[in-house]
């Protein structure tokens, strides 16, 4: 997120952000400690942007650089981008997409919207070691880097400086973590033998055998339907439990361990990951019934306890 920001939203510059969580803000502060004008779209946690809420923000503000999140962890809602980027381009502007927790699980297709800069993390849909972050740049964004005149503050995320290490004239730049290269290596070998579409289509039922077991529990989606990552699902607490007690008796008694809401979402809703080897018919049903059985027994703990 930082190399995005620091190679690519100079001081003074007007960065526009849709905002609607955790992730969000986090590119906004670091467009701020960059020294950039920052302004931001707004929303409610886990809502998305229409393509005319976006081109109407973009033709208002003008701006030389466009971020949005594709797949907002802290809400579970999953944020088209084609409209974003056809305006950005269209003001001249280039467009930065947090793709942390869409790559390897959902298409991202990132040509195909228009993106003009990405990055993501190895640990969540690719299933790999954390450590690496893949990172990507268009001929437009290299374009535009080349003619920066002011260096990166950030010595070590300076992409002029990492392009001469990776490519001619291989100038040292810093120690590669070739274990973790080995182990990315051998994490898109076993996406490519199962095939990428395969992958997907995994995650898709995994997450609609989800639904279908959250529903059976009288239990709803914080996300609206088709607004939603499939590999990160985000359930509403329900009325009247409390989510400290569910999260810790499901790892306490199940060794399960899922996350809960932060931000304006504290205390609302869960966060579940069901991704990569954990997306499977027979690990989603261990935890719906696991899920099930502990909220049953903290409903009848708070109703006890009136």
């Amino acid at each position: 997120m930082e190399t995005a920001v620091s190679n690519f939203v100079e001081p003074e510059s007007k960065l526009a952000v849709f905002a609607a969580g955790y992730f969000a803000d986090r590119i906004t502060e670091m467009g701020s400690r960059h020294g950039a004008n920052v302004v931001r779209l707004e929303k409610p946690w886990g809502e998305t942007f229409s393509g005319e809420e976006a081109r109407d923000f973009i033709r208002r503000e003008q701006p030389q650089t466009v971020a949005f999140v594709h797949a907002e962890t802290s809400t579970g809602a999953l944020q088209p981008g084609d409209a974003i980027c056809e305006a950005a381009h269209e003001a001249g502007a280039l467009v930065i997409a947090d793709c942390v927790t869409s790559l390897g699980g959902v298409p991202v297709q990132i040509d195909k919207m228009g993106v003009d800069i990405a990055y993501s993390c190895t640990q969540k849909g690719l299933s790999c070691p954390p450590g690496l972050a893949p990172f990507t740049a268009s001929p437009r964004a290299l374009e535009h880097l080349r003619a920066r005149k002011r260096p990166n503050p950030v010595w070590y995320l300076d992409l002029k400086l990492i392009a001469e290490y990776y490519d001619a004239p291989h100038t040292y730049h810093h120690t590669a973590p070739i274990s973790s290269f080995y182990a990315l290596r051998e994490g898109l070998a076993a996406i490519m033998d199962e095939g990428l579409e395969n992958r997907w289509e995994r995650h898709r039922r995994c997450h609609e055998q989800f639904l279908k077991g959250l529903s059976t529990l009288g239990v709803r989606m914080h996300v609206a339907e088709g607004k939603r990552i499939l590999t990160l699902n985000t359930p509403r607490v329900p009325e009247g439990v409390n989510d400290v007690q569910v999260r810790q008796k499901l790892l306490a008694e199940h060794n399960i361990e899922i996350s809960g809401g932060f931000g304006p979402l504290a205390g609302k809703i869960f966060r579940i990951g069901i991704m990569g080897p954990l997306a499977t018919e027979e690990s989603v049903a261990m935890f719906l019934d696991a899920f099930g059985r502990v909220l049953a027994e903290v409903r009848e703990s708070a109703t006890a306890s009136r």
